[in-house]
C-alpha cells in the first residue's frame, strides 16, 4: 500500500459520491494495527533498569577521570533508548481498516504522520493472495481494479 491514492475504475460504487462513507453497515469490518508489547509504565521500568545497569561500572570508577569519560556515552545510550521507544509508540498509531459490502471492498490506511491512503474495488473481481516471494515472509495482498496492495504488512506471519 505504499502507493498514492488512486480512483478505481469499474467499481460497483463508482456512481456513489464517496465509496468510503456508505450509510449502510458493512458485512465485514476489520481494523488492523501493530502490536505494542511495551506499555508506558513498562518503558519507564526499562529505562530505569538500564540506567541502574549503566551506573554499576560508574560506581566502581567513581572519583576517576574514566567515570567522567564513560558518563556521556551512557547518557547517550539512555537518550537513544528513550527515543526508540517513543518512535515505536508513534509508529504504533498506524491502522488499516478493511470493510466489505456485497458490492464494494474498501481499505483505508492511516499512517502515523497523518497520511491517509484509500483503495476500493468490486469484491467479485478482487483476488486475495498470501505471497511468500519477496522480502517479507508470508504477506497478504489484495489485487483488484488494476492495483495490488499489501494488507497488514506490519504484522508478523
Amino acid at each position: 500500500m505504499g502507493e498514492k491514492p488512486m480512483k478505481t475504475t469499474g467499481s460497483a460504487a463508482e456512481g456513489a459520491a464517496d465509496p468510503f462513507s456508505r450509510p449502510d453497515p458493512p458485512v465485514l469490518a476489520l481494523t488492523l494495527w501493530p502490536n505494542s508489547s511495551l506499555s508506558p509504565k513498562g518503558s519507564g521500568w526499562l529505562i530505569g533498569i538500564a540506567a541502574a545497569g549503566f551506573a554499576m561500572p560508574l560506581l566502581a570508577l567513581r572519583g576517576t577521570a574514566a567515570a567522567w569519560g564513560m558518563l556521556p556515552f551512557m547518557v547517550a545510550v539512555l537518550v537513544a533508548l528513550a527515543w526508540a521507544i517513543r518512535r515505536s509508540w508513534r509508529n504504533g498509531r498506524l491502522t488499516e481498516e478493511l470493510k466489505v459490502w456485497p458490492d464494494l471492498i474498501t481499505v483505508v490506511r492511516r499512517e502515523p504522520r497523518g497520511t491517509v491512503r484509500r483503495w476500493h474495488a468490486n469484491p467479485f473481481w478482487v483476488r486475495a493472495r498470501l505471497r511468500e516471494d519477496g522480502g517479507v515472509e508470508k504477506y497478504l495482498t489484495l489485487e483488484g481494479a488494476g492495483r495490488e496492495i499489501e494488507l497488514g504488512a506490519f504484522l508478523s506471519p
